[in-house]
């Protein structure tokens, strides 16, 4: 099983096939191992402790993978220009697992911190000469999306190096408002496109530059909130900031709608996924208000809801599209999508009231979701395209 382009297996053919596949692996095991962890099930200990490998790992592991594949991927058709194949691939999605197995086995900081830390810079210089290649500056901000995600794992590595654990929070969790921005910015591209194409609509959904440039420079705002550590506290003046972002979010979600798009699950997924990080930012403003006790539900809403819905919804369309197939999941698929979104209110709500019930019933229904599509998808990437074309 070979793509023509290189020797290697047809998995290191593009950079999704590798990534997508660890990163929802990862996601399958990483999140029960945490609840295992947290409720005392687990005798050893990762590097900076449970909460701190969670909180660094769901972002920089699970999250960056995906990212990584995608745009890996993405930056050819965005470009024209052939992306990285074979032994590139392979070195990156290796080094992905090695970060990932450095911090779970709590190895020395003079390797783990190296290891770790080279991934995003790799994956930045393998897109940024493409765009650069072709002089297109509209796709420079994912560029700069990638150094400051890159500069918010440096803060957590130094943050773990001083055992200071206010550091590694602000790293980690700036870094997930850095991939709601990327979320706002890809998404604000695929989904109305997707919608158009998906409902085979006449009329395609225009753009409203304004808003989108205003959402984009809002949660790079409220990234450098969370990474100077301003935005983890709560304070009245944040309030609107995320209450505007929030609804600028809604309205984007507004005009994407047809009501048609609830017949199509690779479309329903996404739009739904958009809402929860709408209402993520809502939370956050209740929060800050005063009106919402727990900063933890907020969060939760957007890595859930937000980054692992967008994310489940992406790789089971791209890997699709990418792969030369039609765009028609197994109909497990749609119980995966459903699993997912449940796993929200499990978590953030019932785990209020019944923590230990609500816990491993979110992490139940997370982990079926992406095992699912492990199960349906491996056979996919691991094979060549049926048209025989490269990729």
């Amino acid at each position: 099983m070979q793509d023509r382009r290189t020797t290697l297996p047809t998995l290191f053919a593009l950079g999704f096939r590798p990534l997508f596949l660890a990163g929802a692996l990862f996601a399958v095991i990483a999140v029960p191992l945490w609840i295992a962890a947290f409720l005392g099930h687990i005798d050893f200990t990762p590097a900076g402790g449970w909460l701190t490998w969670h909180r660094h790992e769901m972002v920089f592991g699970f999250g960056m993978a995906i990212v990584a594949g995608f745009l890996l991927t993405a930056i050819q058709a965005w470009t024209g220009v052939p992306t990285i194949t074979g032994m590139p691939v392979l070195l990156i999605a290796t080094l992905w697992l090695a970060g990932r197995l450095v911090w779970l086995f709590n190895a020395p900081l003079w390797l783990l911190v190296p290891v770790d830390l080279l991934f995003l810079p790799l994956v930045a210089l393998a897109i940024g000469r493409l765009l650069w290649k072709v002089k297109q500056t509209r796709n420079y901000p994912v560029l700069v999306m990638l150094l400051l995600l890159t500069l918010c794992n440096a803060l957590a590595l130094a943050g773990l190096a001083d055992n200071d654990f206010a550091l590694q929070r602000h790293g980690a969790v700036a870094a997930l408002w850095l991939i709601a921005g990327l979320m706002g910015l890809i998404g604000g591209r695929v989904i109305p496109f997707f919608t158009q194409r998906g409902l085979d609509l006449q009329d395609p959904i225009n753009a409203l530059p304004r808003l989108d440039n205003l959402l984009m420079a809002g949660s790079i705002f409220v990234a450098l909130l969370m990474l100077t550590g301003v935005g983890l506290r709560p304070s009245p003046w944040q309030a609107p900031i995320y209450l505007i972002l929030g609804l600028g979010h809604l309205v984007r979600l507004l005009r994407w709608h047809h009501p048609k798009v609830w017949t199509v699950p690779l479309l329903w997924s996404l739009h739904l996924s958009y809402a929860w990080l709408a209402l993520a930012l809502i939370a956050m403003a209740l929060w800050h208000g005063g009106w919402l006790l727990g900063f933890s539900q907020a969060t939760h809403l957007l890595a859930i809801g937000g980054m692992g819905g967008m994310i489940l919804a992406m790789i089971s369309r791209v890997s699709l599209g990418h792969t030369g197939r039609p765009l028609r999941p197994a109909a497990a698929m749609s119980m995966a999508f459903i699993l997912l979104n449940l796993a929200v209110p499990l978590r953030v709500w019932l785990s209020i009231p019944m923590p230990t019930t609500g816990y491993w019933l979110a992490a139940l229904c997370w982990a079926a979701a992406f095992a699912l599509f492990v199960w349906h998808y491996t056979p996919i990437l691991l094979a060549p395209r049926p048209d025989g074309r490269p990729g």
